[in-house]
């Protein structure tokens, strides 16, 4: 079945960077669109960015000029670059892969904590 591994939160002062990854597995299909969402407490689960099967990206306004995804399509991995932190993004951050012929799938979340 699919498996999607999320790595790379943690907890970094305001202003600082973090990178997290997710890589896709156990699927023989291609892969659509890849995003990241995040959730914080008491809040909806949010778009963050997405990133589509031919590069197009998508991105929250709260976030624009700061975060920045990628994917490697060869290793079925996305990646969300955020630099400029603040302590409102404080959440828990999901990717979400999107299939061609099965659809959706979510990672089991990583922690990101925004505080001095």
């Amino acid at each position: 079945q699919v498996q999607l591994v999320e790595s790379g939160g943690g907890l970094v002062q305001p202003g600082g960077s973090l990178r997290l990854s997710c890589a896709a597995s156990g699927s023989i299909f291609s892969i659509n669109s890849m995003g990241w969402y995040r959730q914080a407490p008491g809040k909806q689960r949010d778009l963050v960015a997405a990133i589509s099967s031919g590069g197009s990206t998508n991105y929250a306004d709260s976030v624009k000029g700061r975060f920045t995804i990628s994917r490697d399509n060869a290793k079925n991995t996305v990646y969300l670059h955020m630099n400029s932190l603040k302590p409102e993004d404080t959440a828990v951050y999901y990717c979400k892969v999107d299939y061609w012929v099965t659809g959706g799938y979510w990672g089991q979340g990583t922690q990101v904590t925004v505080s001095s």
